[in-house]
C-alpha cells in the first residue's frame, strides 16, 4: 500500500501559502476549509483528499497536479511531456495568437535542447508547426523575411 507523504506535503503547501502571501486563515477560507484542518495538513498530521488538493491548489493558482505529485497521488514523471505549459499557453485571454505561437516556439525549443523532444501529440489544437520543434512559415530558416 503506498503511503502519502503528508510532511513533505506540508511543507509544500506552507511554502506556497507564504510566496502567495496569504495567511493561514485566508488560505482556509479561500479553499473552503477549516482553519484548524489546514493547519494539520501543513503540519503533516492529516492526509487531505484529492477534492481538498484541488481546492487548495486552486486557491493558491497553482495546478492540482502539483499538489497531487507532492501528497503521492500521482507520479512525478506525470505532466512532463509539457502538455500543462502548452495548454496554459494556449488558454492565456492575456495573450494574443502571435505571443502565444512565439512562447510555445521557444518553450519547444528549450526542451529540445535538454532533450526531452516535443509535446506536440497531445496538442492538435496549437495549431500547425507549433509544438514539432520545427521551423514555422515565416521564419529565417525557410527564406522567411528575416532570412539573410
Amino acid at each position: 500500500m503506498a503511503s502519502l507523504n503528508v510532511g513533505n506535503l506540508g511543507e509544500f503547501l506552507r511554502e506556497q501559502r507564504r510566496t502567495a502571501r496569504l495567511s493561514l486563515r485566508q488560505l482556509a477560507d479561500a479553499a473552503g476549509v477549516s482553519n484548524p484542518y489546514l493547519s494539520q495538513i501543513e503540519r503533516g498530521l492529516r492526509k487531505p483528499s484529492a477534492e481538498i488538493l484541488q481546492q487548495l491548489a486552486k486557491a493558491l493558482r497553482i495546478s492540482a497536479e502539483t499538489l497531487y505529485v507532492q501528497a503521492g497521488i500521482l507520479d512525478e514523471r506525470h505532466g512532463l511531456d509539457g502538455v500543462e505549459v502548452q495548454t496554459a499557453i494556449l488558454t492565456d485571454p492575456a495573450l494574443n495568437e502571435r505571443q502565444k505561437q512565439v512562447l510555445l516556439q521557444i518553450y519547444e525549443s528549450f526542451r529540445k535542447e535538454n532533450g526531452l523532444g516535443t509535446a506536440d501529440r497531445d496538442t492538435a489544437a496549437s495549431g500547425p508547426g507549433v509544438g514539432r520543434g520545427t521551423d514555422t512559415p515565416g521564419t529565417e530558416a525557410d527564406g522567411g523575411p528575416h532570412a539573410t
